[in-house]
Protein backbone atom coordinates (compact mmCIF):
# COMPACT_ATOMS: atom_id res chain seq x y z
CA UNK A 1 0.00 0.00 0.00
CA UNK A 2 1.46 3.38 -0.98
CA UNK A 3 1.11 6.36 1.33
CA UNK A 4 -1.71 7.97 -0.64
CA UNK A 5 -3.74 4.77 -0.33
CA UNK A 6 -2.81 4.59 3.35
CA UNK A 7 -4.11 8.13 3.86
CA UNK A 8 -7.40 7.31 2.17
CA UNK A 9 -7.87 4.22 4.34
CA UNK A 10 -6.98 6.17 7.49
CA UNK A 11 -9.47 8.90 6.62
CA UNK A 12 -12.23 6.39 5.86
CA UNK A 13 -11.76 3.85 8.66
CA UNK A 14 -9.96 5.91 11.29
CA UNK A 15 -6.97 3.54 11.08
CA UNK A 16 -4.66 1.83 8.62
CA UNK A 17 -2.51 -1.28 9.15
CA UNK A 18 0.84 -1.31 7.30
CA UNK A 19 2.56 -4.72 7.66
CA UNK A 20 6.38 -4.60 7.88
CA UNK A 21 6.36 -0.86 7.13
CA UNK A 22 9.77 -0.47 8.79
CA UNK A 23 12.33 -2.71 7.04
CA UNK A 24 13.88 -5.41 9.20
CA UNK A 25 17.42 -4.15 8.62
CA UNK A 26 16.48 -0.63 9.75
CA UNK A 27 14.69 -1.96 12.82
CA UNK A 28 17.55 -4.25 13.86
CA UNK A 29 19.65 -1.69 15.83
CA UNK A 30 16.67 -0.90 18.07
CA UNK A 31 15.79 -4.57 18.55
CA UNK A 32 19.38 -5.32 19.56
CA UNK A 33 19.06 -2.81 22.41
CA UNK A 34 15.72 -3.97 23.81
CA UNK A 35 17.52 -5.50 26.77
CA UNK A 36 18.51 -1.99 27.90
CA UNK A 37 14.83 -1.40 28.64
CA UNK A 38 13.14 -4.74 29.20
CA UNK A 39 13.70 -8.37 30.23
CA UNK A 40 13.98 -10.93 27.46
CA UNK A 41 11.19 -13.52 27.25
CA UNK A 42 13.44 -16.05 29.01
CA UNK A 43 14.60 -13.51 31.58
CA UNK A 44 11.02 -12.72 32.50
CA UNK A 45 9.51 -16.20 32.44
CA UNK A 46 12.47 -17.91 34.14
CA UNK A 47 12.59 -15.20 36.80
CA UNK A 48 16.28 -14.52 36.17
CA UNK A 49 15.91 -10.82 35.34
CA UNK A 50 15.68 -8.68 38.50
CA UNK A 51 13.38 -6.23 36.68
CA UNK A 52 10.66 -8.89 36.34
CA UNK A 53 8.40 -7.85 39.22
CA UNK A 54 7.85 -4.40 37.77
CA UNK A 55 5.68 -5.89 35.02
CA UNK A 56 3.32 -7.85 37.26
CA UNK A 57 -0.28 -6.89 37.94
CA UNK A 58 -0.55 -3.68 35.89
CA UNK A 59 -1.01 -3.66 32.13
CA UNK A 60 0.71 -0.26 31.86
CA UNK A 61 3.72 -1.14 34.03
CA UNK A 62 5.68 -2.21 30.96
CA UNK A 63 5.85 1.31 29.54
CA UNK A 64 9.08 3.32 29.29
CA UNK A 65 8.91 6.91 28.06
CA UNK A 66 11.06 8.93 25.67
CA UNK A 67 13.98 9.56 25.73
CA UNK A 68 14.90 5.93 26.23
CA UNK A 69 18.02 4.38 27.73
CA UNK A 70 18.55 2.98 24.22
CA UNK A 71 19.49 5.73 21.78
CA UNK A 72 18.60 3.42 18.90
CA UNK A 73 15.04 3.04 20.19
CA UNK A 74 14.81 6.82 20.68
CA UNK A 75 15.90 7.33 17.07
CA UNK A 76 13.33 4.78 15.90
CA UNK A 77 10.57 6.92 17.43
CA UNK A 78 11.38 9.55 14.79
CA UNK A 79 12.41 7.19 11.97
CA UNK A 80 12.22 9.00 8.65
CA UNK A 81 9.55 6.62 7.35
CA UNK A 82 7.36 7.29 10.39
CA UNK A 83 7.78 11.05 10.03
CA UNK A 84 6.83 10.82 6.36
CA UNK A 85 3.81 8.68 7.22
CA UNK A 86 2.66 11.13 9.89
CA UNK A 87 3.15 14.10 7.55
CA UNK A 88 1.17 12.35 4.82
CA UNK A 89 -1.74 11.37 7.06
CA UNK A 90 -1.91 14.81 8.68
CA UNK A 91 -1.27 16.59 5.36
CA UNK A 92 1.29 18.81 7.04
CA UNK A 93 5.08 18.74 6.72
CA UNK A 94 5.59 20.48 10.07
CA UNK A 95 4.64 17.77 12.55
CA UNK A 96 5.31 17.38 16.27
CA UNK A 97 5.91 14.20 18.25
CA UNK A 98 3.83 14.78 21.38
CA UNK A 99 4.20 11.35 22.97
CA UNK A 100 6.52 8.35 22.64
CA UNK A 101 6.54 5.15 24.66
CA UNK A 102 8.20 1.75 24.39
CA UNK A 103 6.08 -1.05 25.78
CA UNK A 104 6.80 -4.63 26.84
CA UNK A 105 4.09 -7.17 27.63
CA UNK A 106 4.55 -10.74 28.89
CA UNK A 107 2.15 -13.67 28.91
CA UNK A 108 0.70 -14.10 32.39
CA UNK A 109 2.10 -10.85 33.80
CA UNK A 110 -1.37 -9.31 34.08
CA UNK A 111 -4.69 -8.98 32.29
CA UNK A 112 -4.10 -7.15 29.00
CA UNK A 113 -7.61 -7.73 27.61
CA UNK A 114 -9.27 -4.32 27.38
CA UNK A 115 -12.72 -2.98 26.59
CA UNK A 116 -13.20 -0.93 23.45
CA UNK A 117 -12.27 2.70 23.99
CA UNK A 118 -10.91 5.83 22.38
CA UNK A 119 -7.67 7.51 23.51
CA UNK A 120 -8.73 11.10 23.05
CA UNK A 121 -9.36 11.82 26.75
CA UNK A 122 -5.62 11.97 27.45
CA UNK A 123 -4.52 13.25 24.03
CA UNK A 124 -6.50 16.47 23.73
CA UNK A 125 -8.33 18.93 25.95
CA UNK A 126 -11.09 18.99 23.31
CA UNK A 127 -12.76 16.15 21.37
CA UNK A 128 -11.58 14.50 18.14
CA UNK A 129 -12.13 16.32 14.86
CA UNK A 130 -12.01 15.11 11.25
CA UNK A 131 -11.50 18.67 9.96
CA UNK A 132 -8.29 18.93 7.89
CA UNK A 133 -5.54 20.48 9.98
CA UNK A 134 -7.25 19.52 13.24
CA UNK A 135 -6.43 15.81 13.35
CA UNK A 136 -3.90 13.83 15.36
CA UNK A 137 -2.43 10.41 14.67
CA UNK A 138 -1.23 7.66 16.99
CA UNK A 139 0.93 4.76 15.88
CA UNK A 140 1.62 1.32 17.26
CA UNK A 141 4.99 0.14 15.93
CA UNK A 142 5.86 -3.55 16.35
CA UNK A 143 9.53 -4.06 17.21
CA UNK A 144 9.06 -7.83 17.04
CA UNK A 145 6.48 -10.14 15.46
CA UNK A 146 3.01 -9.79 17.01
CA UNK A 147 0.77 -12.68 15.93
CA UNK A 148 -2.72 -13.06 17.39
CA UNK A 149 -1.47 -15.03 20.39
CA UNK A 150 0.80 -12.13 21.42
CA UNK A 151 -2.02 -9.67 21.96
CA UNK A 152 -2.24 -7.32 18.97
CA UNK A 153 -4.59 -4.37 19.21
CA UNK A 154 -8.05 -4.77 17.71
CA UNK A 155 -9.70 -1.79 16.03
CA UNK A 156 -13.18 -0.89 14.78
CA UNK A 157 -13.75 1.06 11.58
CA UNK A 158 -15.42 4.45 11.68
CA UNK A 159 -18.05 2.83 9.46
CA UNK A 160 -19.44 1.24 12.64
CA UNK A 161 -18.76 4.04 15.13
CA UNK A 162 -19.18 7.44 13.43
CA UNK A 163 -22.66 7.79 14.94
CA UNK A 164 -21.44 7.35 18.52
CA UNK A 165 -21.24 10.43 20.79
CA UNK A 166 -18.05 11.69 22.45
CA UNK A 167 -19.26 10.35 25.82
CA UNK A 168 -19.32 7.57 26.95
CA UNK A 169 -15.80 6.64 25.89
CA UNK A 170 -15.36 3.05 27.16
CA UNK A 171 -17.85 0.57 25.69
CA UNK A 172 -17.90 -2.46 27.95
CA UNK A 173 -18.27 -6.13 27.19
CA UNK A 174 -21.08 -8.14 28.81
CA UNK A 175 -20.32 -8.73 32.48
CA UNK A 176 -18.19 -5.60 32.81
CA UNK A 177 -19.60 -2.73 34.83
CA UNK A 178 -18.71 0.92 34.59
CA UNK A 179 -18.64 3.40 37.42
CA UNK A 180 -18.93 6.80 35.77
CA UNK A 181 -20.38 8.70 32.84
CA UNK A 182 -17.48 7.76 30.57
CA UNK A 183 -18.44 4.05 30.53
CA UNK A 184 -21.47 2.21 29.14
CA UNK A 185 -22.41 -1.26 27.88
CA UNK A 186 -21.37 -1.88 24.29
CA UNK A 187 -23.45 -3.02 21.38
CA UNK A 188 -22.07 -6.58 20.89
CA UNK A 189 -21.92 -5.88 17.15
CA UNK A 190 -18.99 -3.54 17.74
CA UNK A 191 -16.87 -6.37 19.11
CA UNK A 192 -17.89 -8.54 16.18
CA UNK A 193 -16.67 -5.81 13.82
CA UNK A 194 -13.14 -5.74 15.26
CA UNK A 195 -10.15 -5.92 12.93
CA UNK A 196 -6.96 -7.49 14.28
CA UNK A 197 -3.72 -5.57 13.93
CA UNK A 198 -1.55 -8.72 14.07
CA UNK A 199 1.54 -8.48 11.92
CA UNK A 200 5.29 -9.05 11.59
CA UNK A 201 8.03 -6.91 13.07
CA UNK A 202 8.02 -3.44 11.58
CA UNK A 203 4.24 -3.32 11.25
CA UNK A 204 2.74 0.11 11.89
CA UNK A 205 -0.88 0.67 12.90
CA UNK A 206 -1.77 4.34 12.44
CA UNK A 207 -5.03 5.42 14.05
CA UNK A 208 -6.82 8.51 15.31
CA UNK A 209 -7.39 9.25 19.01
CA UNK A 210 -11.09 9.01 18.15
CA UNK A 211 -10.83 5.43 16.84
CA UNK A 212 -12.31 2.68 19.00
CA UNK A 213 -9.74 -0.02 19.74
CA UNK A 214 -8.52 -2.26 22.55
CA UNK A 215 -5.59 -4.31 23.72
CA UNK A 216 -5.96 -8.10 23.73
CA UNK A 217 -4.63 -10.92 25.86
CA UNK A 218 -1.26 -12.59 25.39
CA UNK A 219 -1.83 -16.35 25.27
CA UNK A 220 1.38 -17.76 23.77
CA UNK A 221 3.34 -19.82 26.31
CA UNK A 222 6.36 -17.82 27.54
CA UNK A 223 5.30 -15.03 25.20
CA UNK A 224 6.56 -11.46 25.03
CA UNK A 225 5.54 -8.49 22.92
CA UNK A 226 7.69 -5.41 22.29
CA UNK A 227 6.24 -2.33 20.62
CA UNK A 228 6.18 1.45 20.56
CA UNK A 229 3.30 3.89 20.91
CA UNK A 230 3.90 7.20 19.12
CA UNK A 231 1.70 10.30 18.86
CA UNK A 232 1.94 13.05 16.24
CA UNK A 233 0.06 16.27 15.54
CA UNK A 234 0.55 19.32 13.32
CA UNK A 235 3.03 21.61 15.06
CA UNK A 236 0.46 24.40 15.17
CA UNK A 237 -2.25 22.30 16.81
CA UNK A 238 -2.04 23.49 20.40
CA UNK A 239 -4.80 21.46 22.03
CA UNK A 240 -3.23 18.04 21.48
CA UNK A 241 -0.55 17.08 23.99
CA UNK A 242 0.59 14.52 26.56
CA UNK A 243 4.06 15.52 27.76
CA UNK A 244 6.48 18.45 27.52
CA UNK A 245 9.93 17.54 26.23
CA UNK A 246 11.75 20.37 28.02
CA UNK A 247 11.31 18.63 31.38
CA UNK A 248 13.31 15.70 30.01
CA UNK A 249 15.81 17.63 27.91
CA UNK A 250 18.74 17.69 30.33
CA UNK A 251 19.03 13.94 30.85
CA UNK A 252 21.95 11.92 29.47
CA UNK A 253 19.47 9.95 27.33
CA UNK A 254 18.18 13.14 25.68
CA UNK A 255 21.68 14.47 25.03
CA UNK A 256 22.76 11.18 23.47
CA UNK A 257 19.70 11.20 21.22
CA UNK A 258 20.17 14.82 20.11
CA UNK A 259 23.79 14.16 19.21
CA UNK A 260 22.75 11.56 16.63
CA UNK A 261 19.43 12.94 15.37
CA UNK A 262 18.90 14.72 12.06
CA UNK A 263 17.47 18.25 11.78
CA UNK A 264 14.17 16.76 10.60
CA UNK A 265 14.01 14.43 13.60
CA UNK A 266 14.81 17.26 16.00
CA UNK A 267 12.22 19.52 14.39
CA UNK A 268 9.60 16.90 15.29
CA UNK A 269 10.56 17.50 18.93
CA UNK A 270 10.43 21.28 18.78
CA UNK A 271 13.80 22.41 17.38
CA UNK A 272 13.36 25.28 14.91
CA UNK A 273 14.29 24.28 11.34
CA UNK A 274 17.40 25.62 9.60
CA UNK A 275 16.80 29.18 8.44
CA UNK A 276 14.48 30.05 11.32
CA UNK A 277 15.10 33.46 12.97
CA UNK A 278 15.91 31.66 16.23
CA UNK A 279 19.30 30.66 14.86
CA UNK A 280 21.77 33.44 15.59
CA UNK A 281 25.45 33.54 16.47
CA UNK A 282 24.49 33.69 20.15
CA UNK A 283 22.05 30.77 20.11
CA UNK A 284 24.44 28.64 18.06
CA UNK A 285 27.21 29.32 20.57
CA UNK A 286 24.90 28.36 23.42
CA UNK A 287 23.76 25.21 21.66
CA UNK A 288 27.36 24.11 21.15
CA UNK A 289 27.78 24.23 24.92
CA UNK A 290 24.51 22.50 25.71
CA UNK A 291 24.93 19.78 23.07
CA UNK A 292 28.68 19.25 22.50
CA UNK A 293 28.18 16.28 20.15
CA UNK A 294 25.54 17.92 17.93
CA UNK A 295 26.74 18.95 14.47
CA UNK A 296 25.32 22.46 14.20
CA UNK A 297 26.37 23.04 10.59
CA UNK A 298 22.81 22.58 9.19
CA UNK A 299 21.67 25.53 11.33
CA UNK A 300 24.76 27.69 10.87
CA UNK A 301 24.33 31.18 9.41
Amino acid sequence: MDLKDAARTWQTDGFVILPAFLPEAELAPAVQELDLLFPSPDGFHDGTDPRRDRFLGDEFAGIDTFPFSSTEISLTAVHHRLLTLAATLLDDDDIHLYGAEAWAKYTGACDYDQDLHRDYLNHTVLVPSTTPGCRQVEMFVFLTDVPEELGPPHLVSREHTAHLPAVPNWLLRPGHEGGNRFTAPADPALYQAEVSGAGPAGTVIAFEPGTFHRGTQLTAPRGARYSMHLCFRPAGLQWGHRVGWATRSYTPEWTAFVGRATPRQLQALGFPPPGHPYWTADTLAGMSLRYPTLDLSPWSL
